[in-house]
């Protein structure tokens, strides 16, 4: 079980800093899955972010643990998704109420339309 869960660990990690320069999203999807499950005193939420290219494929860009989509988490994802190679900002940005999202969305690709 140790080396399984470690193989795994690997296998995520490598993929959480692959190279994103290649694609060019024309629209990229946010959302956060919320769980009933309270490990701590906040409640924990896996945020999700998906990129659309101009040819229809879709592709999931991060997956990563934050709080209730705060502007903090929102950004952080924004931030790495930019800094591995993710340049040229989105023309479309879809996602649900969650007010964190927009105003990272807001200061990480400002051009981006919602």
């Amino acid at each position: 079980m140790t080396r399984l869960t470690a193989d795994g660990s690997r296998e995520v990690e490598e993929w959480s800093r692959r190279d994103l320069s290649p694609h060019e999203d024309v629209s990229i999807w946010a959302d956060g899955v919320s769980f009933n499950i309270r490990l701590e005193e906040e409640r924990q939420c896996i945020l999700v972010r998906m990129g659309a290219r101009a040819d229809g494929t879709k592709e999931l860009l991060e997956l990563q643990d934050g709080y209730r989509e705060s502007e903090q988490s929102g950004k952080e994802i924004l931030v790495d998704v930019k800094r591995r190679g993710l340049t040229v900002a989105p023309r479309l940005a879809i996602g649900d109420g969650s007010l964190g999202f927009w105003a990272a969305l807001r200061k990480v690709f400002p051009t981006t339309r919602e």
